[in-house]
């Protein structure tokens, strides 16, 4: 069998942020990945309120699209990633 292993100069691509300390909270897996995806947008194109802190527009459908899940996984990991105090959201009218 031929096998191609990883060395010091292999390229890899662009990665998502994952704090190890989120590999321990008992969430669920698809929460630490909205989690992590969540952190790689706000890295990205997060903006900063007049209090100085930073946050992100995500709406519900757009999740659940970069994730391939439905908006109902996407709804639960949201929860989930609130009640861990992970996240603050705050939900805007039509």
């Amino acid at each position: 069998m031929d096998f191609e292993f990883m060395t010091i100069d292999t390229p890899l691509p662009p990665c998502m942020p994952l704090p190890k300390a989120a590999l321990r909270l008992p969430i669920s897996n698809t929460a630490k990945v909205l989690y992590a995806l969540l952190l790689d947008t706000l890295q990205m194109a997060g903006m900063e309120d007049s209090n100085g802190i930073l946050f992100i527009r995500f709406p519900v459908m757009e999740i659940a699209a970069a994730l391939s899940r439905s908006p109902q996984t996407c709804k639960r990991s949201l929860n989930e990633l609130e009640q861990a105090g992970m996240i603050m959201r705050v939900r805007q009218g039509i």
